[in-house]
């Protein structure tokens, strides 16, 4: 008998046309994989306590690593781009003008070297330059000024000192602390109005103190109302250069300190946390005035807040997720029934994450905020595995062996299973190489990726060993809840009917005695298309009957291979299953519902494309830190009373240049021309002509009355700090080797763009200069290529998917799977892009993030759902859609059910950074869900690949009859072919 089932593959053989040399070794290559995962699949089975026991053991002694827990420090090097132009540029100004010297000039609101504490004062009625409001931020300014703070003893013994302000200050040449200029022009309008003296007229932006010297107050002043011509009143900002001011809503006072060694930088911190005390006290005492406090600290406060206002809402979501991951494997079947698996797959994600964050810790890695993200990325993957797996279990054969079914699970899951990882570590693995230029992306690509690898191993060992447990609990027929053994239908006739109802299962010998067995056994099947069988059952004592079913093949020969029927009991399936088999399906499929679906495709193109084209990039790291803090009250605060004008830009001629030359005074003139500016050159050659000198003269001339008569007035003084001299021969004037000037823009309210464009504007105009210069702001770290910074990673991630599909069209997978997954991750990608756009969502390294980790998503959802429609053969369009949606659409629409609602907690979290990462998320979700449950089951109705290209003219209905004999063995039924 055995030995004409040979015989018999060999003539089914024949029957079908010979595959192409592609297909051969994309079926050997598929074969050979479906094969090992079987092995594996048998050898987790048989070692299921190990399996289950390790990954524990080994989460909790990792988990042992947190006393080593780091925060990163440095939001700079994490949210500024890593290599840019605007560094290197930093760096030479640093060599020839210290930065830290220099930064109470260079003025900038985004990002400022070194300590400092920072405090906006509003006043809620009237002016800050009234009498009383004025004598009140006086009065806080002596208080900041003799405020102390305690130093702890280094060693012991020692006793501990106090610092004050005075001793922490930044100096000036004189050795005095450097104060903001507005500070000089308040105490000098104070002054003259003890003395019943005429006020001084205070100017802006720029300003003249008594002493003569010129005082850029632009940033230091805001919400000014200045008297414009004949007396009237110009509104808030718009006083011009030499007007009056007549009221001011506002004032900015900036303290900056001194960190020479780690003992004083620990005691400016110190101080920094006192100055932000001391406000708060006295805004207590004053509740007319607004105080807004900022310190060199604050950012990277509040920028990890973040996570300490997250933990709560992770763990709701970790709840939520749990409750419905439960409901999702839930059944009416008591023992078929898996409620705890869904609990257990959030476990086998927790593990994993917890041992991947051990390892982490282990090996000096630091933590920052955009972590958040990585849990989220493992439990979108993890379910998804987890569900395909418990969706492959139920299609198997209750009368096999439970190693027989875990293994038969491996081969079928498995392979789709790796690949959608592969898909994972590819874009993670190449967003986290040094081609990104941006920290956090990279740190959170290589964390989030090393994460995905971990979660894939708990996946094959501890949630498969898992199922083992489970497997046995319903061979066993214990209850899937409780574990205890549920009594036969004639026992629980006598019982309560809420009894009955929890205790409701099929027992084997039910379904014997009521179905007809299927002929679907564990065979050796050379022929992997064979579709719509009548099968004809016999044993010992004669013919039972002929049963029709559609089974479903893939495997290439030699290969183990379970096949699926339909099932006998569709009231015992699970909930879902029924939806989608009986409604859904037949819905989606309908002629009627296609157009417009594809309708509904057509608006999803056209919002994703508005969206697509008002992509602006978000390069304010403010944006990215918790509500109600500090940071974000002192930046709407200062956005909206001093967005009037650019930070300080630093315009430095770096090279020797012929000052004393008419054309190259016009040019430089000429490139100040149209900002507010501090310049020593424009200054001097206004000197000259009040002295009736010629601007124009031999170098010894003009060098030699810039030294020794322009740099010695007592208001031309500062501009010493400005210039750089380089000695030449003994008697010999020096020549000026490096000078700068300050120049201030005019901004409007879209001030962080208006900053890129004239950044890239100056640096064009210095290629072509004749005087070699560049322009510096600390704030240009930050907008310096920044959006070209943030796009690549995604970029690269992109094409090393679609690059990998490609390749594995050739080898492994059929190549219309790899195009059509290919499109469909092109169009999920679009489609977040474009409606986290109009959701309000710019483009920074967080919506970044979520983009990149959305290309493995959406795989993971779509991918299953194209193999299962791929690789059937024969039937028609719609039947193979509706198959395929059953089988994977269902864990799919599961997953994204449990994923959404993990997202919704999140949402609740008073933070900037997870505010984004919720909006990009449940965007990812949105349009996957649309594409695996909507889109692609329309589309494939009408769209390659086609269905009837095995199928032979006049063969269309015939069916083939196949003679079975039961052969009985200790563990499961063996159906065996003899005859056709």
């Amino acid at each position: 008998m055995l030995g004409g089932a040979r015989r018999l593959s060999g003539r089914w053989e024949r029957l079908e046309p010979r595959p192409r040399a592609g297909r051969m070794l994309r079926q050997v290559l598929h074969a050979g994989l479906r094969t090992s995962f079987h092995a594996l699949g048998r050898f987790v089975a048989g070692h299921a306590v190990f399996f289950a026991s390790a990954p524990v053991l080994l989460s909790i002694l990792l988990g042992a690593s947190f006393s080593r827990y780091r925060v990163e420090g440095d939001v700079e090097s994490l949210l500024a781009p890593k290599h840019s132009l605007a560094k290197i540029e930093g760096n030479l100004v640093e060599s020839l003008f210290p930065v830290n010297r220099s930064k109470h000039a260079l003025y900038s609101d985004l990002q400022t070297p070194g300590r400092y504490g920072r405090v906006i004062i509003t006043a809620r009625r009237g002016s800050v330059l009234d009498p009383v409001h004025l004598e009140t931020i006086l009065q806080l300014h002596r208080r900041i000024y003799q405020m102390q703070v305690t130093a702890p003893a280094t060693t012991v013994g020692s006793t501990s000192f106090n610092y004050s302000f005075s001793y922490l200050c930044l100096p000036d040449d004189k050795n005095v602390c450097i104060v903001d200029d507005i500070i000089r022009a308040m105490e000098e309008i104070q002054s003259a109005r003890t003395s019943n003296q005429s006020v001084p007229i205070l100017q802006y932006p720029i300003t003249q103190l008594e002493d003569g010297r010129q005082a850029y107050i632009g940033h230091q002043l805001g919400g000014v109302q200045g008297w414009g011509p004949g007396g009237a009143v110009r509104g808030h900002g718009t006083g011009a250069k030499g007007e009056g001011v007549r009221s001011a809503k506002a004032v900015q006072l900036t303290y900056y300190l001194q960190s020479r060694s780690g003992l004083m930088d620990r005691v400016a911190g110190q101080w920094e946390k006192a100055f932000c005390s001391e406000l708060i006290l006295f805004g207590a005492l004053h509740p007319k005035l607004g105080l807004y406090p900022s310190t060199s600290s604050s950012l990277r406060t509040d920028f990890q807040f973040s996570s300490v206002l997250a933990r709560r809402p992770l763990l709701a979501s970790l709840g939520v997720c749990g409750v419905l991951a439960i409901l999702c494997c839930s059944m009416r079947d008591c023992v078929r029934s898996k409620p705890w698996l869904g609990m257990l797959a959030l476990l086998s994600v927790a593990l994993s994450g917890l041992t991947a964050a051990g390892i982490l810790n282990l090996t000096g890695a630091t933590y920052n905020s955009t972590y958040l993200g990585i849990p989220f990325v493992m439990l979108g993957h993890g379910l998804f595995g987890s569900f395909e797996m418990l969706s492959s279990w139920r299609r198997t054969r209750e009368d096999q062996h439970v190693k027989e079914r875990v293994a038969s699970v491996f081969e079928d899951v498995m392979l789709r299973f790796s690949g959608s990882t592969m898909i994972h570590l590819m874009t993670l693995g190449l967003a986290a190489s040094p081609l990104t230029n941006m920290e956090a992306v990279r740190l959170f690509c290589r964390s989030a990726a090393f994460a995905i690898t971990i979660s894939y191993v708990y996946m094959l060992s501890f949630y498969s060993s898992c199922l083992v447990f489970t497997g046995y609990l319903e061979t066993r027929y214990r209850h899937g809840c409780f574990c205890r053994r549920v009594p036969k239908p004639d026992q629980l006739d006598s019982k309560p009917a809420w009894y009955r109802c929890l205790m409701y299962t099929r027992y084997q010998d039910e379904t014997q005695s009521t179905n007809p067995p299927h002929v679907v056994g564990h065979t050796h099947v050379p022929n992997p298309n064979l579709t719509h069988v009548e099968t004809q059952t016999v044993n010992s004592s004669g013919v039972r009957g002929h049963v029709a079913n559609s089974i479903q093949t893939q495997s290439p020969p030699n290969t183990h291979s379970t096949t699926t029927v339909t099932d006998p009991h569709p009231q015992d399936s699970h909930l879902l299953l029924g939806c989608v088999r009986h409604c859904y399906g037949d819905w989606i499929t309908n002629t009627y519902v296609k157009p417009f679906v594809v309708l509904l495709y057509l608006v999803y193109i056209s919002f994703g494309l508005m969206g697509f084209l008002q992509v602006t990039q978000g390069s304010d790291p403010s944006a990215l830190v918790a509500m109600d803090t500090a940071t974000v009250l002192y930046t709407h605060t200062q956005q909206r009373y001093f967005s009037s004008y650019s930070p300080v830009i630093g315009f430095y001629i770096y090279e020797s240049a012929p000052y004393w030359n008419d054309s190259v005074q016009r040019d430089l003139l000429e490139y100040a021309k149209g900002f507010q500016r501090i310049s020593w050159l424009e200054a001097y050659l206004n000197y000259l002509s009040d002295r009736n000198q010629s601007t124009s003269q031999p170098r010894e001339n003009f060098t030699r009355t810039l030294r020794h008569s322009f740099l010695r007035e007592p208001q031309f003084a500062h501009f010493a700090d400005d210039i750089i001299f380089a000695e030449r021969g003994q008697g010999e004037e020096p020549d000026v080797a490096a000078s700068r000037i300050f120049l201030v823009a005019k901004t409007t309210e879209n001030k962080r763009e208006e900053m890129s464009v004239l950044l890239d504007t100056l640096r064009r105009l210095s290629l072509t200069s004749r005087v070699r210069f560049l322009i510096f702001n600390p704030s240009f770290v930050y907008l310096d290529r920044y959006a070209t910074a943030v796009s690549s990673p995604l970029r690269h991630s992109l094409l090393a998917v679609l690059f990998l599909l490609g390749l594995s069209s050739l080898v492994v997978v059929e190549p219309l799977v790899s195009l059509w997954l290919g499109l469909t991750l092109l169009s999920v990608q679009f489609g977040v892009l474009g409606f986290m756009t109009l959701w309000g969502v710019e483009m920074d390294c967080v919506s970044v993030l979520c983009l990149i980790s959305a290309l493995g998503h959406s795989a993971d959802c779509s991918g299953p759902l194209l193999c299962g429609f791929t690789s059937g053969r024969g039937e028609s369009r719609t039947r193979w859609v509706r198959l395929a949606l059953e089988r994977h659409g269902i864990p799919s629409l599961q997953t994204l059910v449990c994923y959404s609602a993990a997202l919704v907690p999140v949402c609740s979290v008073r933070s900037n950074l997870t505010r984004t990462l919720f909006r990009c998320l449940i965007l990812t979700a949105g349009c996957s869900a649309l594409h695996t449950l909507a889109f692609l089951p329309t589309l494939l109705t009408f769209l390659p690949p086609s269905k009837s290209r095995d199928h032979r003219p006049g063969r269309e209905g015939q069916r083939q009859e196949v003679e079975c004999v039961e052969m009985n063995d200790s563990t499961r039924v063996v159906d065996q072919i003899t005859t056709v």
